[in-house]
């Protein structure tokens, strides 16, 4: 192990850029710790936007070679399988037996334990909660050696520490999910035009009460009386069958990296402009593959090419109920103000579901998230007003999407950090971890700007 390469990594949001070693794992029986002399993080797809998933300059313990599904029970939709499987996989191999995943997020190229690292959430949290409310077990390795398999009644701390806990408490091997029953692959959609911010909140009110899943796409650039225009989805599982001979959509690639100034204030505006007119003209109830309904960018492959070789910043927030229509009509608009929105804009409510896990992010509350073309110091600027604004109206972010987050804005997140860290894996670490935790700001090496040229890279 030790002399072996580094090799150039990247997040989902190609912001920052790591260099690292990198070790396969192919067996869950083996000890991942075994002859590693350095700190180390478990590797899944990569599909993190910041430095959550990056170990720059230590060691990374690939799990997708941990593909294999152990045992599926069709009677009761209880899966176990290895913590490299992805949602992808799982979907391929139950949704024909009339099974789906309880919680799902943008894409299904997650693993498994990246998963339970992160806590994932999706459309229908107000219903669901998070993914790890869904895992009924899962076994951890630890660096001394040890195995244990967690659960709610199975060291409960410890399962509570690894859920959400960005894979800083060892290495997830297995995990047993529990999946939903469904009838086939539709989901019962329907679109309904939100021409801003007070609408948004009267409608998702409705909604939430009578659709599973719930979300809306907002025009950040849109101004004055128009800030939060957007458009709500939602739906339910459709109760019909799969069609024989249909599947999911194709897919398409973005080729190469997009310049960088393709994405600016004239392009993003007209883009928002004419998505919201051309969609809003198709509102209404309609029938919809759940590959559309729940994984749309999962049609273009690498789409982060469009914001260029700099890369992008994602921004995630949750405020509480109460403050939230202050403190996002204060966001969009200085988001608008500043003209750098982006079309991938989510706005959404989180409901009242606890989350399992002592770092998990969603509460209760207004969750709004988009990304930001990485412009340099100027996006940097704003992402930080941004935090300040959310902050100040007790808002809370998620470490699966950033790469600006301070010490402070972190453990104002997250008020049970102290009990968290007793259950950290020493051997474990991660370029979040040291940003938030230790003091370790981004090093010169890796700049806010265009990634350096060389080194052999792996694509999330």
């Amino acid at each position: 192990m030790e002399g072996a390469p580094l090799r150039r990594l990247e997040s989902w949001g190609r912001f920052p850029v790591a260099q690292a070693e990198v070790r396969d794992l192919h067996w869950r029986a083996e000890d991942p710790f075994a002859g590693v002399n350095q700190r180390a993080l478990a590797y899944g797809l990569g599909r993190s936007y910041g430095d959550s998933c990056l170990n720059d300059g230590g060691l990374l313990l690939s799990t997708r070679g941990l593909d294999r599904f152990v045992a599926f029970d069709p009677a009761t939709g209880v899966l176990r399988c290895e913590a490299g499987v992805s949602l992808a996989e799982i979907i391929d191999l139950t949704l024909p037996q009339g099974w789906f995943p309880r919680v799902v997020p943008g894409t299904k190229h997650v693993t498994v334990g990246g998963a339970i690292a992160n806590d994932i959430h999706g459309k229908n949290h107000h219903r669901a909660g998070t993914f790890g409310a869904h895992v009924r077990a899962l076994e951890l390795c630890r660096s001394d050696g040890s195995r244990r398999v967690c659960s709610r009644e199975d060291s409960p701390e410890l399962f509570a520490a690894t859920v959400g806990g960005l894979g800083l408490t060892g290495v997830v091997t297995w995990a047993e999910l529990q999946l939903r029953k469904v009838a086939g692959p539709y989901i019962a959609a329907e679109t309904v035009e939100v021409p801003d911010l007070d609408h948004f909140f009267q409608v998702s009110a409705e909604s939430d009460a009578r659709f599973e899943y719930t979300v809306a796409w907002v025009d950040v650039l849109a101004r004055g009386r128009h800030i939060g225009r957007g458009l709500f989805y939602r739906g339910n599982h459709a109760e019909t069958p799969a069609r024989p001979g249909e599947a999911g959509r194709g897919r398409l690639s973005v080729p190469f990296d997009l310049p960088s100034a393709t994405l600016n204030r004239l392009t993003v505006s007209a883009f928002n402009f004419a998505y919201y007119r051309k969609n809003r003209r198709q509102r209404g109830e309609r029938e919809q593959h759940l590959d559309g309904f729940f994984f749309p960018l999962d049609g273009v492959g690498r789409w982060n090419r469009i914001y260029g070789k700099r890369g992008l910043l994602q921004f995630q927030c949750a405020v509480p109920t109460a403050a939230a229509p202050e403190v996002i009509r204060e966001l969009l608009g200085r988001i608008a103000a500043a003209g750098q929105g982006s079309f991938l804009a989510v706005l959404k409510t989180f409901g009242e579901v606890p989350s399992p896990g002592l770092l998990s992010f969603p509460r209760k509350g207004v969750t709004l998230a988009l990304d930001f073309a990485n412009r340099g110091p100027k996006t940097l600027e704003l992402v930080r007003q941004l935090y300040a604004v959310a902050r100040q109206g007790g808002g809370a972010f998620y470490p699966a999407k950033d790469a600006v987050m301070s010490p402070e804005d972190f453990a104002a997140s997250y008020p049970r950090l102290a009990e968290f860290e007793r259950h950290l894996d020493p051997a474990c670490s991660s370029g979040f971890w040291r940003r938030v935790r230790e003091g370790h700001p981004y090093q010169p090496s890796l700049p806010l700007g265009p990634p350096a040229a060389g080194g052999k890279g792996v694509t999330p």
